[in-house]
This record gives C-alpha cells, sequence and structure tokens, in this order.
C-alpha cells in the first residue's frame, strides 16, 4: 500500500482488529520511508449497487457522497466525525441488505434523513432543504412544524 504521506510503497501493519461494526477490518499502518502512520479498512468486496438518481440516472453508490452531504449538514453543529462515519455505515448495511443492484436515492435520501433527525435537528433541516428542494417558507415551514410541536411537549414535561 503506498504512503498517502510520502507516496513510497514501504509500509507495515502495526496494529489490526475487527472495525465497531464487525464489517471491515481496521489497519493501522506505518511507512518505512516517513516513519507517519495512517489508518487502511479492509472491507468486503460486493457487487456495486447503483443509485437510480431522481432524473432516471444511475451512479455507483459512493459512501463519500453520502458523508459529504452529512458534513454539510453538520457543518458548526457538535456532530463528531465518527458519528457520522457510524451513521453512513448503517445506511450502507441497509442499502446492501435490501437491494440486491439498484437502490432509488429517494430512499438513500429518506435513511439519512432518519438518521440525522435522531443525532441533531438542525442538522435535519439543512439536510431535508437541500434534499425536498423546497420551494417556499411555506414548505420548510410545513417539514419544522412537527419537531416544533414535540419540542413544545418535550420542554412541558421537563417544566
Amino acid at each position: 500500500m503506498k504512503c498517502p504521506f510520502c507516496k513510497a510503497d514501504d509500509d507495515r501493519v502495526v496494529d489490526s482488529r475487527a472495525s465497531g461494526d464487525g464489517f471491515a477490518i481496521r489497519r493501522r499502518r506505518e511507512c518505512g520511508a516517513c516513519a507517519r502512520r495512517y489508518t487502511t479498512y479492509e472491507r468486503i468486496e460486493e457487487s456495486p449497487i447503483r443509485v437510480i438518481k431522481k432524473d432516471g440516472s444511475r451512479e455507483p453508490f459512493d459512501r463519500r457522497k453520502i458523508l459529504s452531504g452529512m458534513m454539510k449538514a453538520c457543518e458548526k453543529r457538535p456532530i463528531s466525525f465518527d458519528n457520522l462515519e457510524q451513521i453512513v455505515t448503517r445506511i450502507e448495511r441497509q442499502v446492501t441488505e435490501q437491494f440486491d443492484r439498484e437502490v432509488p436515492s429517494t430512499f438513500m435520501g429518506r435513511l439519512v434523513m432518519r438518521e440525522l433527525r435522531k443525532v441533531d435537528q438542525v442538522a435535519y433541516v439543512r439536510f431535508a432543504s437541500v434534499y425536498r428542494d423546497f420551494k417556499d417558507v411555506a414548505e420548510f415551514m410545513d417539514e419544522i412544524r412537527p419537531m416544533l410541536k414535540t419540542g413544545t411537549k418535550a420542554k412541558k414535561k421537563r417544566s
């Protein structure tokens, strides 16, 4: 494996263990040339799942795209990168368990929104506003009104 820092192909594995979800092997590596350490993950190679976009086009499933969208929604929010990684892993697992070859992007969007809603309501609303492509403030309010009602109930219970 080439070192991501110096690009040398001279590394050794210093630690190897199952990742938290058990579906990958986490390996800590040390470069023999520059002595820096980095982490790699080994996953089962599966048949590639394709995502059916809203316009009918298809593209390969890419967990980095999900992570990138969630990171934008969670910008300046108290959500750790590790937490986002765990969410992406759960979404990826659900997709591979429920679909063999193709998954609608709408299904994945709903999964992301459900997970973000559990973690942070602001991040959820940010993601939903882009994903659902709100046309005006009324559509936006329709989305957050249920959260405002449950938030009010929760505050009354605490009082």
